[in-house]
């Protein structure tokens, strides 16, 4: 657990959450910080029907990826109704504006990220891909990925895409100066307290292993 002073918050809330009894805890918690943050919704079981129905009706990848980030808009409005200080933000602009009211945005991804070229319109990419990419777009900003399972010590980006927490694209969109931190139910009792008082709820993740240059012919 590690206090931080600058730049916003990215809290990557999984939408894995929406079936556990601790959902309006994690609310609760998130509602005490202090600090910036913006808040981006998992897609959860919403997206999950998108996965299901795309086996049976066979619609195509783009439009599986339109209706996966509508799923996180979905999951959005249902922590906003839960919360006293969550509103919708559909751009940085909006983003900004709701923290300097002193409100907690929860980001609707739907008209940024579907006019970003570099996110692929596939199952590559989910809302943790997302989260890094708001992210790198806010000067300065940590990432807290609120997760249903807890990560070991010295976890790394890499043994996360490995062991399926993140999805695979979440590596290629994460700018490499941005502190990422997992938060699982481990910390669900004091996250609400560390937010309060500017700390980072779960475990910062060990600095991405540089890939070794090959060795000259």
């Amino acid at each position: 657990m590690e206090k931080e002073t600058k730049g916003i918050l990215v809290v990557k809330f999984g939408g894995s959450s929406a079936s556990s009894p601790d959902l309006k805890r994690w609310v609760a918690a998130i509602e005490q910080a202090r600090g910036p943050l913006v808040v981006v919704p998992g897609g959860g079981p919403f997206a999950d029907t998108v996965r299901m129905y795309q086996r049976q009706i066979a619609y195509d990848d783009d439009a599986a990826h339109e209706m996966a980030i509508l799923a996180m808009e979905q999951f959005g409005c249902a922590l906003v109704s839960l919360g006293q200080r969550m509103v919708k933000a559909r751009d940085i602009a909006a983003i900004h504006r709701a923290i300097e009211a002193g409100k907690i945005p929860v980001w609707m991804p739907r008209d940024l990220a579907l006019g970003a070229p570099e996110l692929a319109h596939d199952w590559t990419v989910t809302s943790d891909s997302l989260s890094a990419w708001l992210a790198a777009r806010l000067p300065q900003a940590r990432l807290c990925l609120f997760k249903q399972i807890d990560v070991p010590l010295e976890a790394t980006v890499e043994a996360l895409v490995g062991a399926h927490i993140v999805d695979e694209s979440f590596g290629k969109h994460l700018n490499a100066g941005t502190r990422v931190y997992v938060a699982g139910p481990a910390d669900m009792s004091a996250a609400g307290v560390r937010l309060a008082d500017g700390d980072i709820p779960g475990r910062l993740l060990a600095l991405r292993r540089p890939v070794p240059e090959l060795a000259a012919p």
